[in-house]
C-alpha cells in the first residue's frame, strides 16, 4: 500500500506530470521507496479513478501531457496513513540469503560480488552526502526539512552500515 502514499506525498510537495514524476521519483523518494515508471504510471491511474488525484487542465499541446494534483481525498488518504501503526518489515536481502546458499555449496564469485556491492553503497553514500550539502547546508530549519533530513540521513547511516559490514566480511573470507 506504500506505492500509492509516495506518489501522493510527491504530488502533494509538487503537482506533476507522469514523466516528471518519474524523474523527481529516481531523484528522491524512489532511494527508500523505488518504482518502475511503468508501476508509477499503472498507480495514477487508479489514484484517479479512487478521487484521491486528478489531472490539471492543461494548455492545448501536441502530446496529451497530464499534470496531475492531490484533491482533498488524497489529502485525507495520506494524512490517515501518516498516523497509522505499522510494524517493521523483516529483511529482504538477496546478498544475504547468496551467502548462506554459499556456505552449502562453495563461494565461487562471491568475494567478487561483496566487494561490487561495497563500490555500489560507496557510490549511494557519496551521493546522500552531495544531496545533504545541496540541500541542507545549514542544517534543517522547518520540520518538513528536519523530517526529509531525517530521512536522507536513515540513507546515509545504513550506507555507513553496510560498508563497515562488507568491509568486515571482505576481510574475514579473505
Amino acid at each position: 500500500m506504500s506505492l500509492p502514499h509516495a506518489i501522493l506525498t510527491a504530488l502533494l510537495e509538487k503537482p506533476s506530470s507522469g514523466l516528471e514524476l518519474t524523474r523527481r521519483f529516481d531523484k528522491s523518494i524512489g532511494y527508500f521507496w523505488p518504482a518502475t515508471h511503468q508501476q508509477i504510471y499503472r498507480e495514477l491511474g487508479r489514484l484517479e479513478s479512487a478521487g484521491l488525484i486528478a489531472a490539471v487542465p492543461q494548455p492545448p499541446s501536441r502530446g496529451r501531457r497530464k499534470e496531475y494534483e492531490v484533491l482533498a481525498a488524497g489529502t485525507a488518504e495520506l494524512r490517515d496513513w501518516v498516523g497509522e501503526s505499522q510494524d517493521p518489515r523483516p529483511i529482504r536481502e538477496p546478498l544475504m540469503l547468496r551467502m548462506r546458499a554459499a556456505a552449502v555449496v562453495g563461494s565461487r564469485g562471491l568475494r567478487e560480488e561483496l566487494a561490487r556491492h561495497l563500490a555500489v553503497h560507496r557510490a549511494q553514500l557519496a551521493e546522500y552526502r552531495s544531496i545533504e550539502e545541496r540541500d541542507f547546508p545549514d542544517g534543517a530549519g522547518s520540520e518538513a526539512e528536519r523530517l526529509q533530513r531525517l530521512v536522507l540521513r536513515a540513507g546515509t547511516e545504513l550506507e555507513s552500515f553496510w560498508i563497515a559490514w562488507l568491509t568486515g566480511a571482505i576481510d574475514e573470507l579473505g
